[in-house]
């Protein structure tokens, strides 16, 4: 950043180290880490702009900042040439406030009947506004417009590429292709059955479990035996495995297997729950034009394309980088990318509850009112000092308060308890825990589809 406080380029770590070292930036934030220089405004510096690419899951999303150069190859073409700067993998907690909202549905539920006091249930009777979503889908929203804000503030972010795609799942609950008025009960958002029978079985055969090999679309009761092509009636087969299955039931296929079979017909029943999510893209694409930056809409099929034609592993970052534009067959290519990721958990900023609970949903325990115990929250990103003992050294991480100042802090080596005379504040909690993962390699071969 510059001396005003505005974005700049990213820089190479050792060209922080450098500013650093000699005096001509300070550390503005650790995670994601960012320097402010002492000696530069924003109008003394050139300033090209970055692209933010993000890829958008139900379980966690993928941010990456790229710059994009032309440049004239051997043949005398110009080309574009897409370097990755900054990885982040951002990872949700909509499982967690799922399960949270259910535990106090029953808690509700046991204390009304258990006090006797008849009152039908109302679960209907409140207005909800347009847009509204559950928390733990509106938590996907906030979280990703959260962390790409807080870029747009680090990074001179001049445009948003996002990644736009949906399974159509009433169209593949039905089995059948649907049209005009029968969407009324249901999301428009064609997408084939065989990319979203790839993301539920992850990509392996529904029966042996193999990847890496062909796989064909498989009715687990047979056509002819009066199967429908509903999606709760089709798994991913290998192809000796659906040769030998044929046209037999899976009952009598998988007999002397009762484990899988059991582990199968399970996960046909589960809800589309994880593609209906992917609802969430549009309400996604709206708030990121909120931040005054062009949004641009891409299908996945061109970033698999893209990814593929790469040589890419398939991770939420690495989509994220294979998100937008890119003619590949013409030369464009994607010439670098970031050797670590930054991994964001969302873990909350804690319980608004002033009790704990027992098992039955009752009061048990009376909480502290107040969050911060000798000038530290938990979550705050910390700096340990230890003199002595066992643990001595310099340690690094997020911490858990205690009200009598013995704190818990989280270490790669695991959790040690410091005394606050032995802490210094690092960065806030901002509702997020940081760690960091080794981005894989390219691959060796590049596959042009």
């Amino acid at each position: 950043m510059s001396k005003d406080g505005k974005p700049l380029m990213p820089c190479h770590p050792a060209r922080a180290r450098e500013l650093l070292g000699n005096g001509r930036a300070v550390v503005a934030r650790q995670m994601p880490f960012t320097i402010r220089l002492k000696d530069r405004t924003h109008a003394e510096s050139e300033v090209a702009g970055v692209q933010l690419r993000v890829d958008p899951g139900s379980q966690g999303a993928g941010l990456s900042l790229t710059d994009e150069k032309k440049e004239i190859d051997q043949q005398g073409a110009v080309v574009t040439v897409r370097r990755g700067l900054v990885a982040i993998e951002l990872q949700h907690r909509g499982d967690q406030i799922h399960r949270s909202m259910q535990q106090r549905a029953g808690y509700r539920h046991r204390r009304r009947s258990v006090n006797l006091r008849h009152r039908a249930p109302r679960p209907h009777n409140r207005p909800r506004r347009a847009g509204w979503l559950p928390p733990s889908l509106r938590h996907r929203v906030d979280t990703t417009f959260s962390q790409t804000a807080r870029i747009c503030r680090y990074a001179p972010v001049t445009e948003i590429h996002v990644e736009h795609v949906a399974f159509d799942t009433h169209a593949m609950s039905a089995g059948r292709p649907l049209t005009a008025i029968e969407y009324q009960q249901g999301t428009l958002a064609g997408t084939e059955a065989r990319a979203y029978l790839h993301a539920k079985w992850d990509r392996a055969c529904a029966y042996c479990d193999a990847t890496g090999v062909p796989l064909n679309i498989d009715h687990v009761r047979p056509r002819s035996r009066g199967g429908t092509n509903r999606i709760s009636n089709l798994v991913l087969a290998c192809v000796p495995c659906n040769q030998a299955k044929g046209n037999t039931s899976v009952e009598a296929f998988l007999a002397h297997r009762p484990e899988r079979l059991a582990k199968i017909l399970q996960k046909l029943s589960m809800p589309l729950r994880d593609a209906a999510a992917n609802a969430t893209r549009w309400q996604l694409v709206e708030a990121l034009s909120d931040l005054g930056r062009p949004v641009d809409t891409w299908s996945g099929g061109r970033t698999k394309w893209n990814r593929d034609a790469m040589g890419l592993e398939k991770t939420h970052t690495l989509d994220a980088l294979s998100v937008g534009q890119l003619d590949h067959e013409s030369g464009d290519a994607i010439v670098r990318l970031p050797g670590q990721v930054l991994v964001v958990k969302a873990t909350g900023r804690g319980s608004y509850a002033r009790t704990t609970p027992d098992r039955f949903g009752f009061p048990r325990l009376r909480r502290a009112r107040g969050k911060q115990h000798f000038g530290y929250v938990t979550g705050d990103l910390v700096r340990a000092t230890v003199p002595t003992g066992k643990w001595a050294g310099t340690w690094s991480g997020r911490i858990s308060v205690r009200a009598r100042g013995q704190h818990s802090l989280s270490t790669s080596a695991g959790r040690i308890n410091v005394s606050h005379a032995n802490l210094r504040l690092l960065q806030r909690g901002d509702g997020y825990g940081y760690s960091s993962r080794p981005e894989p390699a390219r691959s060796t071969s590049r596959k042009i589809c």
